[in-house]
């Protein structure tokens, strides 16, 4: 399962303990926020990408949408996400449930700037029932993300 996954990863850091899995769907942001009782914004959502033949991860707050102009501004291409198929092939998760923990070997990882606002946020955890709560700097490590992207519009501006 991929939850175990997930959790044989953050097990690294002591942290499969903070692994929550709740009794309803967690699948989309709107569903995990409803679980958690925080804002959407607070959902750390995992966006799937093909890249140059290669997924990519980008973990971005729930309210934003990528801008496509700035994803082909950081990675020289169109964005193309994967399918729910190919994320659990390529990635090892399965949509609903992917997150950037125990993902497959070469998968790599990107934070969006949008998370910046935030102490913490709610990744899943490998399932469309679970989350983990995690500090922006837990985050950074436990993801092994290769850097930070500015792909999306700042919600906060007018």
């Amino acid at each position: 399962m991929s939850i175990e996954r997930a959790r044989a990863h953050l097990r690294k850091w002591n942290l499969e303990d903070r692994i929550q899995e709740f009794d309803v769907s967690s699948a989309t942001v709107e569903l995990a926020a409803a679980a958690l009782n925080v804002e959407p914004a607070r959902i750390a959502k995992t966006l799937s990408y093909m890249v140059d033949g290669a997924p990519v991860l980008v973990v971005a707050a729930g309210d934003v949408r990528v801008n496509n102009r700035k994803f082909k501004d950081a990675f020289h291409t169109k964005a193309k996400m994967l399918t729910p198929d190919q994320a659990a092939e390529l990635v090892g998760h399965t949509v609903g449930g992917v997150c950037p923990f125990g993902v497959n070997e070469g998968v790599k990882v990107y934070l969006d700037a949008s998370l910046k606002r935030f102490q913490t946020v709610f990744p899943a955890a490998g399932s469309s029932n679970s989350a983990i709560e995690l500090s922006i700097p837990e985050l950074e490590e436990t993801s092994g993300c290769v850097g930070w992207v500015d792909l999306a519009p700042d919600p906060t501006a007018d």
